[in-house]
């Protein structure tokens, strides 16, 4: 990878990290994608080899991020509602990365009750 870009953000496929690089680069944002033609050459292959990663120059970073946090989906409850952070009340609102810290989740990990955390304080709750 290029000293000069980070990575944004990680897909499962490659439809979804080109939408939301071309609306990046719309904004004048520079971007590139990095795995996609391996995942589009064999998509059961995506999360063996972490997804298409989405990477912002680095100078574009902090821009492409606030952007980025605009368009992006977030969580809602089963009604279609916004769910709002316990802690401040924020309503952009995702799904945590598993927290396997027993080997039972680490073998059996659909056992894994799905958290939730906020993208401001990071609380998870």
């Amino acid at each position: 990878m290029r000293d000069d870009y980070t990575i944004l953000t990680v897909f499962e496929y490659s439809t979804e990290a080109q939408l939301i690089k071309s609306k990046l680069d719309s904004e004048g944002i520079r971007t590139m994608l990095m795995d996609e033609k391996t995942v589009d050459s064999d998509p059961l292959i995506s999360q063996a080899i972490g997804g298409v990663k989405l990477l912002v120059h680095n100078e574009d970073l902090e821009r492409g991020l606030s952007i980025y946090n605009e368009i992006r989906d977030y969580e809602k409850d089963k009604d279609g509602k916004e769910i709002h952070c316990t802690k401040c009340n924020f309503s952009r609102i995702l799904v945590a990365p598993a927290q396997r810290k027993s080997i039972f989740y680490m073998l059996f990990p659909f056992f894994e009750k799905r958290k939730l955390i906020c993208n401001e304080c990071k609380t998870i709750f």
